[in-house]
């Protein structure tokens, strides 16, 4: 997916961005409890290492006897001397290995409860703060899933700087969710509490994307009677469940596995079509901005003995009682034709480009005697 870059800071971003810089460790000698757990551990065990080599090389000791007096002296239990520790150099050894070694163990110990007590803190504390960025969003939209296409909703609503929240129940993914700084609460969509808690009845768009066509009805069910002005765009992966969708509420349903044979369609039958839509980012953003007017870019296929066979390009338009007008014209055999005159005659198989109001192209579809495919910007 292509996205443009932004200068508008989506309230979703500022949250998570605040929630970011709070679970940040402070710089310094004691800025990150990690590295300080890191740096003690080995810091005592490259004492104790050399310790061991010192009574082993210098005072003549076997390696278990080593060991074990290293071991006793830096953990501080006191079991006695395996050898009697009378010369100098034994005493010298000795005193270096208690002050060292426990001075390593002291930094060890501390640098563990730092790590754990932050740890604890950051997570409750930025819950908290989360929490209260959500309850803050006012027309916001719902993400129900974080997924392959939870993830890739988020990344697209990010780019055009919608304010949004993410409910997931699994942790990998919820946490996955808020390393990429997403508003991000880890609970299950199907909970009516949970849709609360995000905030359903301010919201203005609600998107289910869970792989789960069973979980999707049944959020959709509970997000409209929450909110009766919601718009709820479902996924769906089984074409049966798509009219159980819109039964349940959901304003549009969005088949991935169609819309992916679809596209490959286009690219076999279509080619040129396919060059036109998306031939450059322009062309793009010029269907960004008929989205953003209500209008969209459809693909359909004259079928052999749909009325508009035969017909010209104008007599369509006109039968469609301005709900579109086609734009291109992609004969069968290959040839396309952009800005195709009035009079140009549609035959069977060949493949239009039309601009329309979503709702009533749709709707008049059955003059193709084909599904109208749309094919949404990526």
């Amino acid at each position: 997916m292509l996205h443009r870059t932004t200068k508008a800071v989506p309230q979703s971003a500022m949250a998570a961005s605040s929630i970011t810089q709070y679970s940040a460790q402070p710089t310094g000698l004691l800025g990150s409890p990690l590295r300080n757990l890191v740096l003690g551990v080995g810091f005592t065990f490259a004492i104790m290492v050399l310790s061991t080599i010192a009574y082993c090389r210098l005072a003549g000791w076997s390696l278990s006897d080593a060991i074990y007096m290293v071991i006793v002296t830096v953990y501080t239990v006191g079991y006695g001397e395996v050898h009697p520790v009378e010369t100098p150099l034994l005493r010298g050894i000795t005193i270096g290995t208690i002050v060292l070694g426990c001075t390593g163990m002291i930094f060890v110990t501390g640098a563990l409860v730092q790590f754990i007590t932050l740890s604890q803190l950051n997570q409750v504390f930025g819950l908290k703060r989360m929490n209260t960025q959500i309850e803050k969003l006012n027309n916001h939209i719902i993400v129900c899933g974080f997924g392959r296409i939870g993830e890739a909703l988020a990344a697209g609503l990010r780019a055009g700087g919608a304010a949004f929240v993410i409910l997931e129940q699994d942790e990998s993914h919820a946490e996955r969710a808020r390393n990429h700084g997403y508003l991000c609460m880890r609970a299950d969509a199907t909970d009516e509490t949970a849709l609360q808690s995000a905030g359903v009845m301010r919201a203005r768009t609600l998107a289910t994307v869970l792989s789960n066509d069973a979980a999707n009805v049944f959020i959709t069910l509970s997000a409209r009677s929450l909110n009766p002005e919601l718009e709820i765009i479902a996924r769906g992966d089984l074409p049966s469940t798509e009219s159980k969708l819109i039964h349940a509420g959901a304003n549009k349903v969005v088949l991935p596995t169609h819309i992916g044979a679809e596209r490959i369609t286009e690219l076999i039958l279509y080619q040129e079509t396919a060059r036109f839509i998306r031939g450059s980012e322009r062309m793009r953003d010029f269907e960004r901005v008929l989205q953003s007017l209500g209008l969209e870019l459809e693909v359909v296929a004259a079928a052999p003995g749909s009325p508009i066979v035969g017909e010209t390009v104008e007599a369509v338009e006109l039968r469609s009682n301005g709900a579109f007008f086609i734009v291109q014209l992609n004969r069968r055999e290959g040839e396309a034709i952009t800005h195709p005159d009035g009079n140009t005659t549609i035959e069977a198989g060949d493949g239009l480009v039309i601009v329309g109001r979503g709702v009533k192209a749709r709707a008049l579809s059955g003059l193709f005697a084909a599904r109208a495919y749309r094919f949404s910007v990526r």
